[in-house]
């Protein structure tokens, strides 16, 4: 019987809301990097058929080029489209136990934001409701 191999395929496209500002730094030898996390709203019918929300809260990590648009474009509340693949990393806390998580390691990140390029100001949907959203403006610097 011929082997049969398992296609390598690690492909996360996910819309979320920014839970808090993201952390920016840069790597011992200079490389921007960003992490932050995103809230991922699902809709469905139970088992009684009535609609239910649930929330998915996940990490993602963005290096080089991708970090530094990032810089300027999120804060907490932002919207995203997040693509990318899963990576975990291992890692040891203060205790010096070693903790594992799984995040997305970004290739692409879609703004979803307004952003007015002449005065630096975001235009912020404060909801996450799709059906009751409000706008307020969010200034360009803090």
């Amino acid at each position: 019987m011929a082997d049969l191999k398992m296609p390598e395929l690690n492909s996360v496209v996910v819309a979320g809301n920014l839970t808090k500002d993201p952390v920016f730094r840069e790597t011992t030898n200079g490389t921007p990097v960003v992490n932050f996390h995103i809230a991922v709203n699902r809709r469905y019918k139970d088992s009684t058929n009535q609609w239910q929300e649930d929330v998915c809260y996940v990490g993602v990590v963005a290096w080089n080029k991708l970090a530094d648009s990032c810089r300027d474009r999120l804060f907490k509340g932002s919207a995203v489209l997040v693509d990318g693949e899963l990576q975990s990393r291992t890692f040891k806390t203060d205790e010096g136990k070693n903790r594992t998580i799984v995040e997305i390691k970004a290739k692409r990140i879609q703004f979803l934001n307004k952003f007015n390029k002449q005065n630096g100001d975001c235009l912020l949907y404060t909801s996450p409701s799709p059906r009751d959203r409000t706008r307020s403006r969010m200034p360009s610097s803090a």
